[in-house]
C-alpha cells in the first residue's frame, strides 16, 4: 500500500495543519506519568513548524462517551509538551467550531494549538459526517501521526481525512515502513513468534500468519493449548482445552502452507507463580502431577528458536513466551529477545515486535532501542497483524 506523507503537501506556510495525535497518556493526580507518546509527536510538529505551518493537535483522552467529562480533559498536557517542545502550546476549550477557528486565528506561522478531548463529541466514535465537516472547517490539510488509533472509523481519524488533503505524519510513516518491511514484502525467510495466554483471542492473527510466514513460533498459555491438542500432559497448566480442535486446523493448514510450527520441545514447571519460585526443566512429554504449572519455555526451546531466527532475515513478534513478569519465568522471553537484538544489531535480522505485553517484554529484556521497530499501537498493530483494513491507514492511500 502507498500513502501520502507530508514530503507530498507542498508548500505549507501559512497554512493550518489538524494533527492527529495519540495523547492518552497515563495520569495521577494530574500529572502525566509516562510522556512516551508526546515524545513520538514531537519529530511531526517540529516538520510541521519548520514549514511554516500553523499546528492544531487533534487528541483524544480516556472515555468520556461523547460528553464534556473536566476530569477527561487535555489541557494538564499542555505544560509538559510546552517543555518537550521549547515552545509555547496554546490550548482551545473546544476542538470545532467558533472556539477552535478563534484559537487557530491567533496563531503565527509556526504556532502549536492542543485542542480539547476529540471524544467530549458524541460524533466522534460515530463517525458522524457532520461532526467531520465541522474538523475540516479549521484546517487546511489534515494529518494523522495516531497509528494507535488508526483501526478505529472515527471522524477524527477516517471522516475528515476524506474531506481534506490528508497525509501521514512521521511516526504514523516510520510504522506503515516497519510493518511493510515485516509483512507487507518481507525479506524472506520470515519467522514470526506468538505468545500470550490465550488461543482464542489469536484466532484471526494466527489464520493470517500461517499462509505468510515461513515459521511460527508459539508461546505462552497458547504453546500449552496446542501441545495439549497434541495428546501432551500440561497438568495443572493454563490452556484452552476447548480449543483444541481449532489448534490442530490450524498446525493443519500451517501444514498445507508451508508454514513450519515450532512448539515447546521443554518446558519450565513450577506449581505456584511467584519470584523465585522452586522450577524445574522438564522435556515436553513427560508427566506432570495435577499441581505442575508450564510456566516458561525451556532452554533447548529457546536454542532452537534461535537456530530458526539465524536462519531467517526477517521476525514479526507478538507476546513473551512465558510469564515473564515473574522471574524465573522470565527466561526464555529475554534469551530469545537478546538473541533477536544481536542479529539486529549485526544487520542480519529485520525485527519488528508489537503489542502491550510485547512492549513490555522487550523493555524488561532492556533491548527495545536494538530491534528495527517496536510499536506501542496495541490494538492496531494486532488488527494490522490479522490482516484487517485499517480505516485510518486506508484513507491515507495515494
Amino acid at each position: 500500500m502507498t500513502f501520502r506523507t507530508l514530503d507530498d503537501a507542498g508548500s505549507l506556510s501559512g497554512k493550518t495543519a489538524l494533527v492527529r495525535v495519540d495523547f492518552n497518556v497515563p495520569m495521577e493526580g494530574g500529572k502525566i506519568t509516562d510522556d512516551t507518546r508526546l515524545r513520538v509527536a514531537l519529530p511531526t510538529i517540529n516538520k510541521l513548524r519548520d514549514a511554516g505551518a500553523k499546528v492544531a493537535l487533534l487528541a483524544h483522552f480516556d472515555r468520556p462517551k461523547g460528553k464534556v467529562v473536566p476530569a477527561m480533559s487535555l489541557a494538564p498536557v499542555v505544560d509538559d509538551l510546552e517543555a518537550l517542545l521549547g515552545a509555547p502550546v496554546r490550548f482551545a476549550d473546544d476542538c470545532v467550531g467558533d472556539v477552535a477557528k478563534a484559537a487557530i486565528a491567533d496563531l503565527d506561522a509556526g504556532g502549536v494549538l492542543l485542542l480539547e478531548n476529540v471524544r467530549f463529541h458524541a460524533g466522534e466514535e460515530a463517525n458522524d459526517p457532520a461532526f467531520a465537516a465541522q474538523l475540516a472547517e479549521i484546517a487546511d490539510i489534515y494529518v494523522n501521526d495516531a497509528f494507535s488509533a488508526a483501526h478505529r472509523a472515527h471522524a477524527s481519524t477516517e471522516g475528515v481525512a476524506r474531506l481534506i488533503p490528508a497525509y501521514a505524519g512521521e511516526s504514523m510513516r516510520r510504522e506503515l515502513e516497519a510493518l511493510d518491511a515485516a509483512l507487507g514484502n518481507p525479506k524472506k525467510p520470515v519467522i514470526g513468534i506468538v505468545g500470550g495466554a490465550k488461543v482464542s483471542t489469536k484466532l484471526d492473527l494466527l489464520k493470517n500468519l500461517v499462509g505468510k510466514l515461513d515459521k511460527l513460533a508459539i508461546g505462552g498459555g497458547m504453546a500449552n493449548t496446542f501441545l495439549f491438542a497434541q495428546g501432551v500432559d500440561i497438568g495443572g497448566s493454563l490452556a484452552e482445552k476447548d480449543m483444541a480442535d481449532t489448534a490442530r486446523e490450524i498446525m493443519a493448514e500451517a501444514a498445507s502452507k508451508g508454514c513450519e510450527i515450532l512448539l515447546p520441545v521443554d518446558v519450565v514447571v513450577a506449581v505456584e507463580v511467584r519470584p523465585g519460585a522452586d522450577a524445574r526443566t522438564l522435556k515436553t512429554g513427560e508427566a506432570l502431577s495435577t499441581d505442575d504449572k508450564i510456566l516458561d519455555a525451556g532452554p533447548e526451546t529457546v536454542a532452537r528458536l534461535n537456530a530458526a531466527i539465524d536462519g531467517s532475515k526477517t521476525l514479526i513478534w507478538n507476546g513473551p513466551l512465558g510469564v515473564f513478569e515473574v522471574p524465573p519465568f522470565d527466561a526464555a522471553t529475554v534469551a530469545a529477545a537478546r538473541h533477536v537484538a544481536e542479529r539486529t544489531k549485526s544487520g542480519a535480522l529485520i525485527a519488528v515486535a508489537g503489542g502491550g505485553d510485547t512492549v513490555a517484554a522487550v523493555n524488561h529484556a532492556g533491548v527495545a532501542d536494538d530491534l528495527t521497530f517496536v510499536s506501542t499501537a496495541g490494538g492496531a498493530f494486532l488488527e494490522w497483524m490479522e490482516g484487517k483494513p485499517l480505516p485510518g491507514v486506508e484513507a491515507l492511500s495515494a
